[in-house]
């Protein structure tokens, strides 16, 4: 059987069209996460929302309930709850790293004191893309529809704010208002994907596309959309590669995504301007 028939009879199969459709809504979505996050500078908030996400799968074992569910419900309020700690860029990292730490501790004595099987909290970890559920479709499609309306309704507050935090401040943006809403989202969205990649590759979906969308874009738009287009590319080539040499998803995708972030590094670097330089520069085009 040749590749192209083998793709072409898989994609026949409905967890395999839901594990598709869930890799587009992701592509939509979770690359303007990344942005956030190179913006914000808030690079530990993977690892301390994986290890979150963690925490809320073994209660929702414990207590019986959905575990992503519950994994999305402790990861907004911890996005949420972090944010007040963070007055600098330097805060929100260090932040990070204290939810980090909190919350594998406390999921470790969770799994411990229960005896609740721990081998089901942390195969979510490594994700099972062809598990996608038509909720986890539901959640992946919302973040595909917030994310972007968030960016076109904020724009020139969120490219003050991913520039320079105190520039920010000074133009009357609501900084910590603003703060919480973003880390809610990225908080969420690194929840959502865990069936899709699981939330150990989750950069796959969310940072690697920003990386290599700075490189090549020049204000918070292009490299917004840079980052889209790049993620829809790797979730398709990524997904389809895996389908024709039947490579497991999640490495397949990481391994895309790190081959153009690298293609793109290697682009010379252009003199002009980009939104992301120290604030002495002028501002960022919104543009």
């Amino acid at each position: 059987m040749s590749a192209l028939q083998q793709v072409g009879d898989l994609l026949q199969l409905v967890p395999v069209q839901r594990a598709g459709a869930g890799l587009l809504l992701a592509a939509m979505g979770l690359p303007i996460v990344g942005v956030v996050i190179v913006g914000l500078d808030i690079m530990p908030v993977r690892f301390a929302m994986m290890h979150v996400a963690l925490l809320g799968i073994a209660a929702g074992q414990l207590l019986g309930l959905e575990p992503v569910l519950c994994a999305l419900v402790a990861c907004a309020l911890a996005g949420a709850g972090v944010a007040p700690l963070a007055r600098t860029a330097d805060g929100l990292s260090g932040a990070m790293g204290l939810l980090m730490s909190l919350a594998i501790a406390a999921a470790l004595l969770m799994l411990a004191l229960s005896g609740v099987n721990a081998n089901g909290a942390f195969a979510l970890l490594w994700g099972s893309i062809l598990a996608v559920r038509p909720a986890d479709l539901a959640v992946l499609g919302a973040l595909a529809v917030a994310l972007p309306a968030l960016f076109v309704w904020r724009r020139r507050e969120l490219s003050l704010l991913l520039h320079d935090r105190e520039l920010a401040l000074c133009s009357g943006v609501a900084v910590q208002r603003l703060t919480v809403l973003l880390l809610v989202l990225v908080a969420v969205a690194v929840a959502g994907a865990i069936r899709l990649t699981g939330a150990l590759l989750v950069d796959a979906l969310t940072l690697l596309p920003a990386l290599a969308a700075r490189r090549i874009g020049r204000s918070l738009v292009s490299i917004t959309l840079w980052a889209v287009g790049i993620g829809l590319v790797v979730n398709v080539v990524g997904f389809l590669a895996s389908l024709a040499w039947d490579l497991p998803p999640g490495p397949v995708l990481v391994l895309t995504a790190g081959a153009v972030a690298l293609a793109a590094h290697l682009i010379p670097e252009r003199r002009t301007p980009s939104w992301r330089e120290p604030a002495s520069s002028s501002v960022p085009s919104p543009h």
